[in-house]
């Protein structure tokens, strides 16, 4: 196991998160999110083994976790609801849809957050392999970078120059 996910599994339960751990430390991703998402960095398959469940104390961010992109799980939301609502938003509009759909294959989300308006964090597998990227509603495709990789998200979110709430 990855140190800094255990470091952050300790630390979630430490500051009032609801973290489940996996039983068992098999991952199986929905074959539609695989073939999409070929590169998935590996601390992130990590944390995705270990962690069922991963949701801050105000039940408002979470962590997309197996069950999410496997749509087994009882959220109202869609592991990709950004996306959704963006290409609701294109309407019939194809070129718009085509775009939106390709900025995405280059974005793989993590985190989702309805605190504030939506908001998602997500993991560039594409251009800055590894990084992970900040974006909100109304416009979801214009991102700032946030870490260089998610071992250091995670220690952003512990010393708190990323407030996950």
């Amino acid at each position: 196991m990855n140190n800094k996910i255990d470091e952050f599994i300790v630390w979630a339960h430490e500051n009032g998160w609801d973290l489940t751990r996996k039983s068992d430390f098999r991952l199986h991703l929905d074959g539609s999110v695989t073939a999409r998402y070929k590169e998935i960095p590996n601390p992130y398959l990590d944390f995705l083994s270990a962690v069922k469940q991963c949701v801050s104390p105000n039940e408002q961010t979470w962590f997309i976790c197996e069950d999410e992109f496997n749509n087994e799980s009882d959220t109202a939301y869609q592991w990709n609801e950004c996306e959704m609502l963006s290409l609701e938003a294109a309407k019939d509009d194809e070129i718009w849809k085509s775009e939106i759909t390709a900025w995405w294959d280059r974005y793989l989300p993590i985190v989702m957050s309805v605190e504030d308006g939506y908001a998602f964090y997500a993991i560039d597998v594409a251009g800055n392999k590894g990084a992970v990227v900040r974006g909100s509603e109304p416009e979801f495709e214009e991102v700032e970078t946030v870490a260089t990789s998610f071992e250091q998200f995670l220690e952003f979110i512990m010393s708190n120059t990323i407030k996950l709430r």
